[in-house]
C-alpha cells in the first residue's frame, strides 16, 4: 500500500494512522512513487487546488499500476462521493463514517469497471478517532479535536467532517506520554477547531473539560519536552491559555491563528465570530507577555464583495500588527456555501494579484521577525531527514534552521546561535 495526503496537518495525523492499521493487517508501506498494490489518496477540500490534484493523481497511478485499487477517502471524499466515483481509475470511495474501517473494505475490493462508494450523510457521522503521526515526520501531528459547529460562509469543512466532537483528556495525555517514551520530542496539537475541544466524541457534551484544562495536564507530562498549538480561532484563545503557553517550559512560543480579513465589512460576511479589535487585542498580549513568540496568520483574499478599500484595509490592519508570517489563500467557490449568494464576484485576475501582495508581506514580515532574533542561542529540533546532505530544524519560535547534516543531531534538541 501507498499513502498520499493531500491538506492539513489533521490528514497527515490520520493518513499515518490509517498506514499504522493496515500494517497490523499485513500490508507493507511503499512510497506513493513506487509500485504498490493498493494506493490510497487523503483528500482536502479547502481549495479548489485540492480537487484538481486529487484527478491528476489517479490519472498518474493509471499510467503506472493501471491494475492497483486506488481508494479516496477524506474531505473531497465525504462532499462529493459520486464525482469521484466517476474518475477513470477509482475503486473505492469512503466517507468519514468509514474511513477508519478502510481495512475491512479492503479485503471485500476487487478490481472493477466502476467504483465502490461508503459514505452516509455528515449528520449521521458521530464518534471520535484518535489520530497522530508516526515515522513520517520528526514532530507528531495528534488529533484531538474533530468537526465544527461554525458555519462560515466560505468553509464546507462541517460538511465534511460533521459537528464538533473530541477526545478527552485522560486519553490524550496517555497518548502523549506513550508518544514521549518512544522518542518523541515534540507534539503538535491539531484539530479543525482545536479551541472547541471538550465536547466528547459525539460531541454533545457541554464542555464539562476545555482546552485549557488539555493544556494544563499535557504541561504535566514528562515524557513529552515540546508542545505546539497548531491554529486556534481568535475567540477561543482565551487569555488563560495565553499565560499559561507564557509561563509554560514545554508549550513553545508559538501561535497560529486564523484572521482571514482584517475588515470587519467581511469578517461579518464571512460569518466569523470577532471583530479584528479582539484580534488585535490577543496579538498585543501575547506579544506584552512573549515579545519573542512568532504569530501565524491565516487570510483569505478575494472574498466576494472585498472591493479595493476592504482589501487596503486587510493590508494596512496586517502591516501594522505585530505577527511573523501569513498563510495566504485565493478564495475559491466552494458548492452549498452561503457566499456563493454574496456579490460582486472579485475577478480571478484581482484575486491573484491580492495574494501575491500579501505574500510578499509575508516574506517581509519574517524576514523581519528573523533578524530581530539574530545573535540569540535558541533550542533547535532537528528533523531526521537527510535533505541532498542538510537538515532543517525550527527554534522554539518557529524560525527555521538550516544546516549540513549530522546524523547524531536528527530528533535532538540543539541550542543553536542564529
Amino acid at each position: 500500500m501507498a499513502f498520499h495526503t493531500l491538506g492539513c496537518k489533521l490528514n497527515f495525523s490520520e493518513t499515518s494512522t490509517l498506514a499504522r492499521m493496515l500494517e497490523l493487517d499485513g500490508f507493507e508501506k511503499r512510497a506513493f512513487e513506487d509500485l504498490a498494490d493498493v494506493y490510497v489518496i487523503n483528500t482536502c477540500s479547502v481549495t479548489e487546488n485540492a480537487d484538481k490534484e486529487c484527478r491528476h493523481l489517479v490519472r498518474r497511478i493509471q499510467r503506472k499500476a493501471p491494475q492497483s485499487l486506488v481508494v479516496i477517502t477524506g474531505c473531497y471524499a465525504q462532499l462529493k462521493p459520486k464525482e469521484i466515483a466517476e474518475i477513470p481509475g477509482v475503486d473505492l470511495v469512503l466517507g468519514a463514517a468509514e474511513k477508519f474501517n478502510i481495512g475491512q473494505h479492503l479485503k471485500e475490493l476487487t478490481k472493477g469497471n466502476s467504483a465502490l462508494i461508503c459514505s452516509c450523510d455528515i449528520e449521521d457521522v458521530s464518534g471520535f478517532n484518535a489520530s497522530y503521526s508516526r515515522n513520517d515526520r520528526t514532530r507528531t501531528f495528534m488529533k484531538v479535536q474533530d468537526g465544527c459547529d461554525y458555519n462560515c460562509s466560505f468553509c464546507t469543512i462541517p460538511m465534511a467532517r460533521g459537528k464538533s466532537r473530541s477526545d478527552n483528556v485522560e486519553n490524550v495525555v496517555k497518548h502523549a506520554t506513550r508518544l514521549g517514551s518512544e522518542g518523541v520530542k515534540e507534539i503538535v496539537l491539531t484539530g479543525v477547531n482545536l479551541g472547541d475541544f471538550g465536547k466528547g466524541a459525539d460531541g454533545n457534551k457541554k464542555h464539562e473539560e476545555d482546552f485549557f484544562q488539555l493544556v494544563q495536564a499535557l504541561d504535566q507530562v514528562e515524557t513529552i519536552q515540546r508542545y505546539r498549538i497548531s491554529s486556534i480561532e481568535p475567540n477561543l484563545l482565551t487569555n488563560e491559555i495565553i499565560e499559561h503557553v507564557a509561563n509554560s517550559n514545554k508549550f513553545m512560543p508559538h501561535f497560529h491563528i486564523p484572521l482571514q480579513s482584517g475588515s470587519n465589512k467581511i469578517l461579518g460576511l464571512m460569518r466569523r465570530r470577532y471583530k479584528r479589535e479582539l484580534y488585535a487585542d490577543r496579538v498585543q498580549l501575547i506579544k506584552t507577555l512573549m515579545p519573542h513568540c512568532a504569530i501565524g496568520v491565516d487570510v483569505i483574499v478575494g472574498f466576494p464583495g472585498e472591493t479595493d478599500e476592504d482589501f487596503k484595509e486587510t493590508f494596512n490592519f496586517l502591516h501594522a500588527l505585530d505577527i511573523s508570517y501569513l498563510h495566504v489563500f485565493t478564495y475559491s467557490e466552494r458548492d452549498n456555501t452561503k457566499a456563493l449568494e454574496i456579490t460582486p464576484v472579485v475577478p480571478i485576475e484581482v484575486r491573484h494579484e491580492r495574494n501575491k501582495t500579501l505574500r510578499n508581506l509575508s516574506y517581509m514580515k519574517m524576514q523581519y521577525f528573523t533578524q530581530l532574533h539574530a545573535g540569540q542561542t535558541r533550542k533547535v529540533l532537528f528533523e531526521m531527514f537527510d535533505k541532498n546532505g542538510m537538515m532543517e530544524g525550527y527554534t522554539d519560535n518557529y524560525i527555521k534552521v538550516t544546516t549540513p547534516h549530522r546524523t547524531e543531531w536528527a530528533n535532538q534538541i540543539v541550542e543553536w546561535k542564529l
